[in-house]
């Protein structure tokens, strides 16, 4: 299986590092004929506007809206769920480009700035019984969910961390810096 990572800007390395780790076969997306190859799609964390007006740039943007959900199975960690948000709270006068795709409300840097980083583990059954490592870096929050968005982990005292629609999942943390492959895996079979 090829799974595409959004390699424009961000920490798109370390989720294809993880995707190697466990089998599969990530290519670097950075063009639409890159992203004709993939049935699957990791948006990463970095930063939502850069990585939305390079969307823009290299004519991505559409390409992705036009098949996610559908045909394309789409991931998006942090920054990258920013981007599959339908409403984004906060955002900077004018706006950012956006996928809004996914019917959740995401507040960008919910928890404060970078130093206000942090680490916690999250309950999450639908990846097993153990607690996952939630990192948060600057993260946004899912604040609300529409109909047949499905909850899947929560930050305690903090809001929604994951979420999934259709084939559409979002998380507000970063797996892809742990040793922890279970969000990878659970993707892979959407």
């Amino acid at each position: 299986m090829t799974i595409g990572v959004l390699a424009l800007q961000g920490d798109f390395r370390e989720h294809i590092e993880v995707l190697r780790r466990i089998g599969a076969r990530p290519i670097e997306v950075r063009l639409p004929q890159h992203l004709a190859a993939v049935e699957r799609l990791i948006i990463p964390g970095g930063e939502s506007t850069t990585i939305g007006r390079l969307l823009n740039r290299y004519q991505l943007l559409e390409p992705i809206r036009a098949r996610a959900g559908r045909d394309l199975a789409v991931w998006g960690t942090c920054a990258g769920a920013i981007l599959l948000a339908r409403e984004v709270l906060d955002q900077k006068q004018g706006g950012q480009p956006g996928i809004g795709v996914m019917d959740i409300r995401v507040r960008r840097n919910a928890f404060g700035s970078q130093l206000d980083s942090f680490e916690v583990p999250l309950v999450a059954p639908v990846f097993g019984e153990a607690p996952l490592p939630g990192v948060f870096i600057r993260a946004p929050q899912i604040v609300g969910v529409g109909r047949g968005v499905e909850v899947l982990a929560e930050v305690p005292n903090g809001g929604i961390a994951a979420a999934r629609q259709g084939r559409l999942l979002a998380t507000t943390f970063h797996p892809e810096l742990t040793d922890d492959d279970r969000v990878h895996r659970y993707f892979m079979e959407l």
